[in-house]
């Protein structure tokens, strides 16, 4: 296996958790909610985690011709679940089938948007997969917020 192939499927099983976070809350309605400071509804982190996967891996180095709305993803409210959980399985077949379908020069230089300067694109895949985790937590919190007898 690759370290490609392993990131590919690393990422894979943390979009498989925030589905599975997403299909615990009880309604629809309170994956919308955005109670006390909460910023982001977790419906809101899922299309953003999306979209970001499928444009950063995806489009940019899959070719997959995927555009991105990224104000769209912050900004789109009352989005079915079922919805989001088949834009989540889109980015997780464009994660897996794009880090799977090459030989990845993973020390190759790129410039990457949250760098100021070009880094690997090991760095830059490693970045994505910690970004995946790092909303997936925001998503599992907002879940226990808003609704917390929703998984024992």
């Amino acid at each position: 296996m690759t370290v490609a192939m392993a990131i590919a499927e690393t990422m894979a099983q943390w979009i498989e958790a925030v589905k599975g976070e997403l299909e615990a809350y009880p309604d629809e309605d309170s994956l919308w909610l955005t109670p006390g400071d909460v910023n982001n509804s977790a419906g809101n982190l899922a299309l953003h985690l999306a979209g970001n996967l499928q444009a950063f891996i995806g489009a940019e180095m899959g070719q997959s011709g995927y555009v991105r709305d990224r104000p769209g993803e912050f900004g789109r409210r009352n989005v079915p679940r079922d919805e989001i959980l088949l834009e989540l399985e889109r980015a997780r077949a464009s994660v897996v089938d794009t880090l799977n379908s090459n030989s990845w020069d993973l020390e190759e230089k790129i410039s990457a948007p949250v760098f100021d300067e070009p880094r690997t694109r090991a760095r830059w895949l490693l970045h994505l997969t910690a970004h995946l985790a790092y909303h997936h937590g925001q998503i599992s919190y907002h879940r226990r917020i808003v609704a917390p007898t929703s998984r024992a």
